[in-house]
């Protein structure tokens, strides 16, 4: 995502929800890509969003999730979901339109 030009504060592995959304609001971000391989996408992007609450935070991501997931996940408020397969390049283009630029 650096590499296509988009700012990126790569926060490491396996935070929680609570230390992903801090920092989030901490560095002022206007997006939220999240990596999910393990399974627990609902959960985790559920808890994201209900984090963010009112806030305007774009939340995408992606990993081995089921189509029938992707529809729960958009109704959460998911932006976006890419699913294994997509391209970094695929991926940096709906961020460059999508996330709004400050």
């Amino acid at each position: 995502m650096r590499d296509a030009c988009c700012e990126v504060i790569y926060s490491g592995l396996q935070l929680c929800s609570e230390d992903i959304v801090s920092l989030s609001i901490l560095v002022d971000a206007v997006g939220i890509g999240l990596s999910i391989l393990s399974g627990a996408h609902i959960s985790l992007f559920k808890r994201i969003m209900e984090l963010i609450g009112q806030r305007r935070i774009l939340v995408f991501g992606g990993g081995v999730i089921p189509d029938d997931d992707i529809k729960e996940l958009e109704a959460l408020g998911v932006a976006k979901i890419f699913t294994s397969g997509a391209s970094t390049t695929e991926i940096a283009q709906w961020v460059k339109g999508a996330v709004p630029h400050r």
